[in-house]
């Protein structure tokens, strides 16, 4: 009786070891929950639904039409410009920041600039009849690395701190 519970423990043990696709946590994980795991080594983490970009692949980019605005955009940063509101707003899951100018006049322009210096650190928008704009995106690992600054058809100019 001893000998059979003892291979019966080994061939469950084997069962596991060899044949991992059986076993079931019961948590109705299955195959579906596998596959959305990231294979170690690569580093990088699957994008969520919705969105198309991650960091530098952002660069240049709006923010909209990548999934990176609606509820995974927060505001890092705001000021006002004569009666303009300039924002830097930011999504984690994008890697990504990028400048929003509302309540301004046709002609008032909006700039944001990451960390790192070079064309792809700064991007710009432009107020159309709209009255506001918002700019494509720029790589930051922080919100906080990002600045916003405005400058207005009158002249005035202000940026985030």
């Amino acid at each position: 009786m001893f000998l059979a519970g003892v291979v019966g423990a080994l061939v469950v043990i084997a069962v596991v070891v060899f044949f991992p696709g059986l076993r079931d946590d019961g948590k109705g994980g299955g195959d579906e929950a596998r596959q959305s795991v990231t294979p170690s080594g690569t580093g990088e983490a699957k994008l969520p639904d919705g969105v198309e970009c991650r960091g530098a692949d952002c660069v240049g980019k709006d923010p909209e039409s990548m999934g990176c605005g609606g509820e995974l955009a927060k505001t890092a940063s705001r000021a006002t410009v004569g009666r303009a509101l300039i924002e830097v707003r930011y999504s984690k899951a994008c890697g990504a920041a990028w400048a929003r100018i509302t309540r301004a006049l046709p002609g008032d322009e909006v700039t944001v600039t990451g960390a790192g210096g070079g064309a792809a650190a700064e991007q710009k928008g432009t107020v159309d009849e709209d009255f506001d704009a918002y700019t494509p995106m720029v790589a930051v690992k922080a919100g906080s690395t990002a600045k916003a600054c405005a400058v207005l058809a009158s002249g005035r100019t202000g940026c985030t701190e």
